[in-house]
């Protein structure tokens, strides 16, 4: 479906874009042909392009975590690199680590304010920039952690459940989306988002076996999903070929919600 002229000569950001589900987003975007801005944190987008080999992608390092520069950010790179065709925003942070009981409430408010918040400015930054052109989508990450809570009986220690403010922040990206596909609905600039389900790293692969083959086992497929098969809901989206969808939530979670 996403063939060389998908996306030959599109311009396409991804923040976020060296993560564990980015990285092969960055990757299959480049073999389309797109160019890529793949922006991440501490040289890992450069690294990424470097150790990859990757043709069309520009790699920088740059922390989108503030929301009052952000909207500075986004013109500086507009008009370094031209305004973007599409963007997929993976870039998050939150208080991982964290139990209920003990996050404090300066811990749950930095969630909101170094993701949540980062991603309503640089969404309404970039779609400002595609408006006149009544043309662009946007891809933002949800999670099925924004729709369901975790079951804490899978949690044993040493791990602590998924925590509070990133599934409040999660759940939060979906009626942003919504909000954002009507508000710049009529001026052609699309938006949508996807929720994963149970894509463990592989750090936490490698540490904690048992868990991953517990919640692999609450899927309806019944393992645990592979980063690579994040992709093609992503370009889908990203693509023309989704031209008629937008506010618009694509579960990828192995069947984790449906039951």
């Amino acid at each position: 479906m996403h063939n060389e002229s998908t996306f030959k000569g599109k311009a396409i950001w991804v923040t976020g874009g060296a993560g564990y589900l980015g990285s092969p987003i960055t990757t299959a975007l480049d073999a389309a042909g797109a160019k890529v801005l793949c922006l991440d944190l501490a040289g890992r987008a450069e690294a990424l392009v470097r150790d990859y080999k990757l043709r069309h992608t520009t790699g920088l390092t740059i922390d989108l975590s503030d929301a009052a520069a952000l909207a500075g950010v986004v013109d500086r790179l507009v008009a370094d690199h031209g305004v973007p065709d599409g963007l997929v925003h993976l870039a998050f942070a939150s208080s991982a680590g964290k139990t209920l009981e003990e996050l404090l409430p300066a811990e749950f408010q930095k969630t909101f304010d170094h993701a949540l918040t980062p991603a309503f400015v640089l969404c309404r930054a970039v779609a400002a920039h595609m408006q006149p052109r009544l043309h662009g989508s946007i891809v933002l990450f949800s999670s099925m952690y924004g729709m369901v809570a975790p079951d804490p009986r899978v949690y044993r220690l040493p791990m602590k459940p998924n925590p509070i403010d990133y599934g409040a922040s999660k759940a939060a990206i979906i009626q942003l989306t919504r909000y954002l596909a009507v508000h710049y609905g009529h001026h052609g600039v699309r938006f949508n988002c996807l929720a994963p389900g149970p894509f463990p790293n592989p750090a936490v692969q490698t540490a904690h076996p048992e868990f991953v083959a517990e919640i692999g086992q609450k899927t309806a497929l019944g393992r645990i999903g592979r980063n690579t098969e994040i992709v093609a809901p992503t370009l889908f989206l990203l693509s023309d070929g989704a031209s008629y969808i937008t506010g618009h939530n694509l579960v990828v979670d192995g069947g984790w919600t449906a039951w």
